[in-house]
């Protein structure tokens, strides 16, 4: 399966620069819908049968357009929504305590999954929605997914199940808003990154180390 993740457009808490994760969460800045209006244009040689969203109002916004352009329905799951911040919500996100975010984040990405975030979710239980939600659509025998998700979670999910991506590679690259990832796989064969916001990943062993961007 080809499974696109995409990053919602703009919101006011970006806008901000707040840790803003609670559900359903703000709409989209003026930024945001232009960002948005753009993905279909921006998607247009993907063949994508199916597009999910979360349960946040900003991915759904985003979403629309797309959908309907593609004539699609989108499904709404929650398991791809944004990692919860817990007691961290609506801090500053370049306050000290914020990047407690972060750091727990990647954390999981790295193996310890164990790990709680503030008053919030693990990293077990922030794997297994995320992962749920693919195996869905997997299962679904799409060939082309698109999710529009948020970008702590699609760097996290992304940096924990791509084979070619590493954690560095992962916190050293946040998504604009709008940003693409695009992987190719399965839940039982594994997944590689094809690209990360337009720049080809390449293959580990293929050139470069894991998870290494090629202009």
């Amino acid at each position: 399966m080809r499974l696109i993740l995409v990053r919602h457009g703009q919101t006011p808490s970006n806008v901000d620069f707040v840790l803003d994760t609670a559900v359903p969460g703000p709409g989209l800045t003026a930024l945001g819908e232009q960002q948005a209006a753009a993905l279909p244009e921006a998607l247009a040689d993907e063949d994508i049968e199916a597009l999910y969203v979360s349960t946040m109002v900003r991915t759904q916004l985003t979403a629309a357009p797309l959908a309907a352009a593609r004539g699609l329905d989108p499904v709404v799951r929650d398991g791809i929504r944004e990692l919860s911040a817990g007691d961290l919500q609506m801090l500053p996100g370049d306050s000290e305590r914020a990047r407690v975010y972060m750091r727990t984040v990647f954390a999981w990405a790295a193996g310890d999954t164990e790990l709680r975030m503030p008053g919030g979710e693990n990293g077990v239980e922030a794997l297994a929605r995320y992962d749920a939600v693919v195996a869905e659509a997997a299962a679904s025998g799409a060939g082309t997914v698109a999710m529009v998700s948020h970008g702590a979670a699609i760097r996290m999910w992304t940096a924990s199940r791509a084979d070619n991506v590493d954690v560095p590679f992962a916190a050293a690259h946040p998504l604009d808003n709008t940003g693409v990832v695009v992987l190719e796989g399965s839940p039982t064969d594994g997944w590689k990154a094809i690209s990360w916001a337009g720049a080809v990943v390449t293959p580990a062993g293929e050139g470069g180390p894991a998870g290494q961007a090629l202009d």
